[in-house]
């Protein structure tokens, strides 16, 4: 028996992290509800951040109280996470997807480690392809251009079975210099690298994503297909409504204030 496809939603405005935080809680919730009728359907949620600094799960609020205040200072939001990983940043100019799937519905049961190396061959095949990029290889997870620079992320956290949080990849030059203020994700003399200043030309979000959407189907084996906001019900709402409280929150900080 075939899976049924996935449906994804690009957000055309960036999002506040808590409040994408809550809305991937939400979907959660929705699939835990409805999976014992196989109702409930998979997602994949492709937008951009306002800037925002996240820990992972191996930090606590001690660890990183200076961190948050000198972070804060420079008009960035800064968050507690439980995805895996360490510091990071999410902003605009950096495309985020967030797959919320059911690992059971593929036979065998996709592994957690399978679920994580599909999705980096995933960002890698859409350098590759996109834009004629062949990245590195590294004993790290994420993507890099060579050894020392980093263009993609990857923290993921599985619950029943069921995935959260996700990837991202830097488009343009507008994270670079939010990111030269941490050490993102623990890796002294690592920097942030973007597919602008790796090409040298200016590069638009709305372009990366149908590539992107192909290429996550191909490597997970899914048809992946729009979501249709009015049809969904309940998820259709819950999106739709953050949509509109993007709008509403007005112009972000393009470079640190300080």
């Amino acid at each position: 028996m075939s899976i049924s496809p996935i449906i994804y939603h690009f957000f055309s405005q960036p999002l506040p992290y808590v409040q994408t935080l809550s809305l991937q809680e939400k979907i959660h919730r929705i699939q835990l509800s409805q999976r014992k009728t196989n109702y409930h359907k998979d997602v994949l949620l492709l937008l951009q951040h306002r800037p925002v600094y996240t820990a992972g799960r191996r930090q606590t609020a001690e660890s990183v109280g200076d961190e948050r205040m000198r972070l804060t200072n420079m008009g960035a939001d800064f968050v507690m996470t439980t995805r895996g990983g360490e510091l990071t940043y999410h902003g605009p100019g950096q495309i985020v997807g967030y797959p919320l799937i059911d690992l059971s519905r593929y036979s065998p049961t996709l592994g957690a480690r399978d679920y994580v190396c599909r999705m980096q061959k995933t960002l890698e095949l859409h350098l590759e392809e996109a834009h004629g990029i062949t990245p590195t290889t590294s004993q790290h997870t994420g993507v890099f251009l060579n050894s020392h620079t980093k263009i993609g992320s990857i923290g993921v956290q599985v619950r029943h079975r069921l995935t959260s949080h996700g990837f991202s990849l830097n488009v343009t030059r507008e994270p670079i210099s939010w990111f030269k203020r941490i050490v993102a994700c623990g890796l002294e003399g690592v920097d942030a690298g973007s597919i602008e200043t790796a090409q040298s030309e200016v590069i638009r979000m709305e372009d990366e994503v149908s590539g992107l959407v192909s290429r996550f189907g191909r490597l997970y084996e899914r048809e992946v297909i729009p979501m249709v906001l009015e049809d969904e019900g309940e998820l259709g709402e819950a999106i739709a409504e953050l949509e509109r409280e993007a709008k509403r929150a007005g112009p972000w900080p393009t470079a640190p204030l300080s």
